[in-house]
């Protein structure tokens, strides 16, 4: 019996704190939220982007071709014994004009089965193969790129093309590509910066996209007289992307 009062007893008394601390609790919330914002928000940070172009004219001083035979045979044997007959002639005339071993390197064998022309409705009859041998030729003597073309094509080269022009420092070129496109990039958040009214502030981040022009294809042709090869000039392009910051 003392125990039902005792527990009746707490139970009144709780009912009639409840309401007290749901108050309490009410007020906390409400506070809390209101000091949350009285608090002054930390504002974006400001930027100016651009992107800032450079770019240096150089001068190749070296080239690279790639050179070879494709023969068509009625047998694999056939084939290849032929191909690796041309190709020790032209090897043999690439070392003639100078070129070192090291320079020359096989880039491509291939052997690959031809089907005559087939009519409907039948299968395809295999009439022989194709065996192709190439090489990648380094020259390091830019000038002489005309006489190593005749010379290959007179040792029985049936395909000479993909004359590249290179330059053996390009990055020592790129850096000065570089510092015209910061100075580009510069020139730019200046421009907006002036005409929205803001102080520029210092570079915050720099990202940096390079890339150069193909390489020039040529198809092999017989000519009696040197090839005429004009190297020219290449033009190395840099583009940056820079965050700038604003002054305050």
């Amino acid at each position: 019996m003392h125990k039902v009062q005792f527990a009746s007893t707490i139970a009144r008394r709780l009912a009639r704190q409840v309401p007290r601390l749901m108050a309490v609790a009410t007020t906390l919330l409400f506070s809390g939220i209101e000091a949350y914002a009285q608090q002054p928000q930390q504002a974006p940070e400001a930027r100016i982007v651009v992107t800032g172009e450079g770019s240096v004219s150089v001068k190749p001083n070296y080239a690279q071709i790639r050179s070879g035979v494709t023969t068509r045979t009625k047998t694999v044997k056939e084939g290849v014994d032929a191909s690796s007959k041309l190709m020790v002639a032209i090897i043999a005339a690439l070392k003639d004009a100078g070129i070192a071993e090291k320079d020359i390197q096989t880039a491509r064998f291939s052997i690959q089965p031809v089907y005559a022309p087939q009519e409907p409705s039948t299968e395809p009859k295999l009439s022989g193969y194709s065996v192709s041998n190439q090489v990648n030729v380094t020259i390091r003597e830019i000038g002489k790129v005309g006489d190593v073309l005749d010379r290959v094509v007179a040792a029985g080269a049936t395909e000479v093309g993909n004359v590249s022009f290179l330059v053996s420092d390009a990055s020592r070129a790129l850096d000065q590509a570089r510092e015209a496109a910061i100075a580009d990039a510069r020139r730019k958040a200046e421009v907006y910066a002036k005409a929205s009214g803001v102080r520029l502030g210092r570079i915050e981040w720099i990202t940096e996209d390079t890339g150069n022009g193909p390489p020039v294809p040529m198809m092999a042709r017989a000519a009696a007289a040197p090839v005429p090869i004009a190297s020219g000039e290449d033009t190395l392009r840099v583009q940056v992307t820079v965050g700038f910051d604003i002054a305050r």
